[in-house]
């Protein structure tokens, strides 16, 4: 018997130690550095900042801090996306811009467990919004810069855009948050049910029946946004194409470098912590279809062919009925809800289009 638990205590002892030796390798594997580029006018910047009295993160990258300044408004809301940038190493954004990844108030490697949620509004982010972008104006003495949204960053970039047109040379929405209506469900679900159907997954399609009530209109409504999505990964229709919640969001975290350890450990309730602030009812029950139908900025549309988040039909409807002085809507092939990284290369042609085309304008 004595053997026995002596068998026991080694081998507890070894998995203690191996955790302790993964635990550090992690955290070896993981400086907080981001790119760095040769060029003499290039510029890697990693840092927080206080923004109207709020910590707000920064990622900065750029081969040449002459190119015009692109802000990058991350999605969620609450959720850092340079980590995608990270992992991706063929997206060179930073080849045609100088890109600035925010981090808005207590999100990303801004994060406070102290942090007050109940500040977390949209008119604070756009506030916000506003005195970065005087901020970047100011730094890199430019009279105008580009905002692009991701996903949830598009509720913020979009509003900002269409308040203060003055600040920007165009608006970029990729993966663009059009409408929560039944219509936007009604897409995810036909989308799932084919893909499943095709695939004889009965079980899934039952989970997905499940998570919907079946209006008397033909349409649907989804009961479970959270257990939506993790089916929609499973329909390859999710955050990169045909990978799991876990492969897509999930690991990119865990493997980054540009985040420390403590980073990474505060990512996850950050992005918890912004589903219980004030900004999170404020953007329920949204359709820009009808509340923004007109910027006085060139807008520019980036979807994933296979983008059923934030479903690609919903987009390209948006931008024909949108009024501006220039548009464009742009389905980026073999990709899913993050274009930019999953297809760099026909990603980066049309971003270095939308440079070209207004420019000079």
């Amino acid at each position: 018997m004595s053997r026995i638990l002596n068998v026991i205590k080694i081998t507890t002892l070894c998995v203690l130690v191996l955790i302790v030796v993964l635990f550090v390798v992690w955290a070896l594997l993981s400086p907080g550095k981001i790119r760095t580029y040769s060029e003499p006018d290039s510029l890697s910047e990693k840092f927080v900042m206080d923004v109207n009295g709020a910590p707000n993160g920064f990622f900065i990258n750029s081969k040449n801090i002459d190119n015009p300044v692109l802000l990058f408004v991350s999605s969620g809301p609450g959720t850092d996306d340079y980590v995608f940038t990270d992992i991706y190493k063929d997206m060179q954004l930073e080849d045609y811009y100088t890109v600035v990844y925010w981090d808005y108030r207590y999100m990303g490697i801004a994060y406070d467990r102290n942090a007050d949620a109940s500040v977390i509004t949209l008119e604070n982010l756009l506030d916000d919004a506003y005195t970065v972008t005087e901020y970047l104006k100011e730094r890199f003495e430019q009279d105008k810069i580009y905002i692009m949204g991701f996903s949830g960053g598009t509720h913020i970039a979009l509003r900002e855009a269409e308040r203060h047109p003055e600040n920007y040379i165009a608006y970029i929405g990729m993966a663009q948050c059009v409408t929560d209506s039944t219509d936007n469900d009604t897409l995810i679900y036909n989308f799932m049910k084919e893909v499943f159907t095709e695939r004889g997954q009965n079980g899934k399609l039952k989970r997905l029946e499940a998570s919907v009530d079946h209006l008397e209109n033909g349409e649907v409504r989804c009961k479970d946004w959270y257990a939506y999505v993790c089916l929609l990964h499973d329909a390859g229709g999710g955050t990169i194409r045909n990978k799991s919640e876990f492969e897509g969001i999930a690991w990119p975290v865990i493997t980054c470098r540009c985040y420390t350890v403590s980073e990474k450990l505060g990512y996850i309730p950050a992005m918890k912590m912004y589903r219980t602030t004030p900004l999170s009812k404020e953007l329920d029950n949204f359709d820009y279809r009808s509340t923004i139908t007109h910027l006085d900025i060139p807008a520019y549309f980036i979807s994933g062919a296979y983008d059923y988040n934030c479903p690609w039909e919903l987009v390209q409807e948006y931008c024909d009925g949108l009024d501006a002085p220039d548009k464009a809507f742009y389905k980026v092939s073999d990709s899913a809800h993050s274009p930019l990284w999953e297809n760099a290369k026909d990603s980066m042609e049309i971003m270095k289009q939308i440079r070209e085309m207004t420019e000079n304008g």
